[in-house]
Parts: structure tokens; sequence; C-alpha cells
């Protein structure tokens, strides 16, 4: 059977409206609300929010079980949709756009938290979005997540709301310094965050982070970072992966581990945490918790992602379930997959600097036999700019480790 080219179309400019019998406007036309279906079958169209590597990687998985996706971003020629059947090239403030694109999908995900919760929201009106817009909400605003766990009870890193240089001021005498002061909304990556020393002057940090509300967290002198992903379905049960180890470099994911070397409580303290924060959030589909551990052996909660994530790559090659195919079976409310470990595995980034002096050597990096090479299809490789990343397998984490850099360095040998 041929495949159907992947469709490209530009969304219009109409508005949403609400018409009197709570039905929706649509460029002139009514249509009811949506129903929410027990389970959704291979053969039915997901729906994607946000077009980067996350999406395509759902996408491809979606495929591989039967499932046709449409994808709606600003963005063309996206990652995901070079795989997708239909890539919709919109506003995400464009709300009529995003309630036709509901409407042709039996439900709706997305695969970053910087879709605006208004935009999600629409789109539950005529299909479910799963995870629930409400944890978009949450989990897309720094200061609102960490209240939203501290007054669960959740072990967070120590934090304060800051909105101007005073309260940045009386903040710091109480927390300390060193500290990061980061922006409340839309970071991921490092950005829009800021390492305050005591020679830092206050006033000049808060001009330089520019915005009108931020969090300012005491530094955590820890031991590891640390992430669980999850996947929770309609029904309530959970799958994880256990805890993963992660290694930063300018605060990007360089190096996931999986299984962390860990004391056997602490890696069960960590996924008690990460099944509980799904729970009290209800999240259907994947969340990602990360941990600091610190020296004296606590485990703080430095940030939820309600979606696959970078350090869980490695599911894809290493488990029985990858973390994408758990998204696929948690919105489609279908049972979960086995999270059982086939083998031990590292995953290194592969950022666009690799570029820098040239197409890098693929060959001399899969000259190993236990390592797999995944490219997302993004056109233009710039530094710091996820590209791909490799898995490598082995008998423990530490071989792993060893063939996952060693492949990595050996793209860049002259």
């Amino acid at each position: 059977m041929q495949r159907r080219p992947t469709q490209s179309v530009m969304a219009g400019d109409a508005r949403l409206r609400c018409s009197p019998d709570n039905s929706w406007m649509v460029s002139g036309s009514c249509f009811p609300m949506a129903g929410m279906p027990a389970s959704i079958l291979p053969g039915a169209t997901l729906g994607v929010l946000g077009s980067g590597q996350l999406g395509r990687m759902f996408a491809l998985a979606a495929r591989q079980m039967g499932y046709r996706v449409h994808v709606f971003s600003p963005d063309e020629d996206s990652p995901t949709g070079h795989v997708a059947d239909l890539e919709i090239t919109g506003s995400y403030d464009d709300l009529d756009a995003v309630a036709r694109f509901a409407r042709e999908v039996q439900v709706v995900t997305f695969e970053f938290e910087n879709v605006p919760a208004l935009t999600a929201e629409t789109a539950a009106r005529f299909a479910p979005v799963r995870p629930d817009y409400s944890v978009l909400h949450v989990t897309q605003h720094r200061l609102r997540e960490k209240s939203t766990l501290a007054a669960a009870g959740f072990p967070v890193t120590p934090f304060r709301a800051v909105h101007n240089s005073t309260e940045l001021t009386s903040a710091l005498i109480e927390l300390g310094c060193p500290a990061v002061l980061k922006t409340a909304a839309w970071g991921y990556d490092g950005k829009g965050q800021v390492r305050i020393t005591p020679n830092d002057s206050p006033e000049t940090v808060w001009r330089q982070l520019g915005t009108q509300e931020a969090i300012l967290e005491s530094f955590i002198d820890f031991d590891q970072e640390l992430s669980v992903v999850a996947a929770r379905g309609i029904d309530g049960s959970i799958a994880h992966y256990g805890p993963i180890s992660n290694r930063h470099a300018n605060h990007i994911l360089d190096l996931s581990v999986y299984p962390a070397e860990l004391n056997s409580s602490i890696a069960k303290d960590a996924v008690d945490i990460a099944q509980a924060v799904m729970t009290q959030l209800d999240v259907v589909g994947v969340l990602c918790v990360e941990f600091f551990l610190t020296r004296d052996g606590r485990l703080l909660i430095n940030e939820l992602a309600p979606r696959p994530h970078n350090s869980g790559h490695l599911t894809i090659d290493a488990c029985v379930t990858c973390q994408f195919e758990q998204q696929v079976r948690a919105i489609c409310g279908l049972p979960l997959g086995s999270d059982r470990l086939l083998a031990p595995a590292a995953m290194v980034n592969l950022l666009g600097d690799l570029w820098k002096h040239g197409e890098p050597r693929w060959e001399a990096a899969l000259a190993s036999r236990e390592v797999k090479l995944h490219l997302y299809g993004k056109r233009k490789p710039l530094p710091g700019r996820k590209m791909g990343h490799l898995t490598a397998l082995g008998a423990s984490p530490q071989e792993a480790t060893e063939r996952a850099l060693a492949a990595r360095a050996a793209l860049m040998q002259q």
C-alpha cells in the first residue's frame, strides 16, 4: 500500500464563540461538544499540539500501532510534520483554527508545555485533551507548579515568589546565596534563569532577567540529578521506568543513564513520589518528575514535564514499551505496556555544535553494534539545538555509558 504524502495547510483567522445552546460556532457552523469514549482504537486520528522531536517520536509510535496523526503548531516543515498524516500550520492564539483541528481528531495531546493553556482548553471543547489542560496550566508556570506541589506536601526546592528587585532582596535574605532566579513562565533547557552569588546586585540581576514575575530557588548542592518518567492510564494504572541518572552541560541534558546507580530505598522513594504526583494532578498520559538528590540523601522535586522527556528517549531501545508508545496507550484508554528493562542503557544528546566542522561521521559512531542513532529531521544545525541522540546498550550502566560517550566522540574525529 502506498502511503499518502503528508499534507500541510494554513490555519484561518475566523473567531471561536459560544452559541446559546452551549455548542460552539466555527466559521458560522455550529457543532456539539465531543464525547469522551472509554477507548480510542487503532485507525483513529490522534492530534498533537507542538511539532518538535517529541511529537515526531510520538507520531512514529502511533503510526506503528495503526493510528493516524495530525499535528498543529506555528511551524512548517517540522520534525513531527515529516511523519504525520497532516501538518496544520497556525498560531496557538487562533482559537478558531485550534477548534477546527480538534474536531478532526479523536484525542489531543501535546509535546511540550509551552502551548498556551487556553489553546488546550479550547481543544478540549471538541475532543478529550490528555493530559488535561489543567495539568498544562500548573506545569507551564514554575511558581504555580512549585506552589501546587508544596501545598500538597511534596518535597520541593525552597522557593520564594519575586515580582521586583525589592522582593528579590528580601527573598535572598531568607534563602541565602547562592540562589537561582527563574522566570515564572516559558522556560526550558536553562533559558530564563540566572544564578545569583553573594557579589551580585539584586537590582542588576532583576534587570538582566527582564520579567515581571519570577521564582527564586535555593541553590542545591546535589549529589545527582534524577528523573522518573511514568505513564498513567485513564483507569489510574501506572507504569514507570525507575530513576534515570542525568548529567547536564550548559543547562542542557547531555547524558542519561538507566538504571541509575542508587540505594534501593532512594530509588523506591523517587518512584513513589512520581506516582503520587501523577495521581494528585490526575495525569492521563506521560509525566516526568525531575529530582535533585542532595548530598545528605534527600529527594527534592526540581521540575515537572507533562509529556515524554529527553531523559526517557533511551526507553525506545532499552525497554519493552517506550515512553512514546505509553503516551499513545494512555491517551487512547488502552492498557499500558510493559516497562521492563531489556538492557542497561545510556543516551547522549547530539547538539548542533557537532556540525561545526561539517557533517558528523555517522559510520564511526555506528561502528559499535550496540549503538542506535536517532535524528530528528531538523534542517539547520545550530549551537545548543537538539538535533538527535545516540543510545548505547551494555551489560551494565557503566558499560553503556562508555559506549555512548565513545560513539559521540567518534562523530567528531577527523
